[in-house]
């Protein structure tokens, strides 16, 4: 640039142009790239501005993410009993009709025996008055 004062003019500063936006067709390829990239500089902006709020939703949404977890494996582990549950019954069922079909019409068939039951408490001693 020329120093004012030696007969030269100095061209006025040319103002700064926007960035132009995007063509329609430019949101393919690297048009998408372009937007992610953007998307995710005004996130990150938005979460160094606002932290308390970013803080919430990590808490909320990772809180619902977590119980939504604990329900999923709690209903797979409730399946897998039903599944054991359904393959002894196929059994009995296969044993008992194994039976009726080998014992003679004249005896009838022993029902199977019940499932065993969980052990009962002990009662509780009775405080005299």
């Amino acid at each position: 640039m020329a120093a004012a004062g030696n007969g030269e003019t100095t061209a006025p500063p040319q103002q700064q142009e926007p960035p132009a936006a995007p063509a329609a067709g430019a949101t393919s390829g690297g048009g998408v790239i372009a937007a992610l990239e953007e998307q995710w500089r005004k996130t990150k902006e938005h979460a160094e501005t606002y932290p308390y709020v970013w803080g919430s939703y990590i808490l909320v949404y990772g809180g619902l993410g977590a119980y939504l977890a604990w329900r999923w494996g709690k209903l797979r582990r409730t399946e897998d009993r039903v599944r054991v549950l359904q393959e002894r019954l196929r059994k009995l069922a296969a044993a008992e009709e194994s039976q009726a079909a080998s014992g003679s019409a004249s005896t009838a068939p022993t029902p199977p025996p019940p499932p065993p039951q969980p052990a009962a408490r002990p009662p509780k001693p009775v405080s005299g008055p």
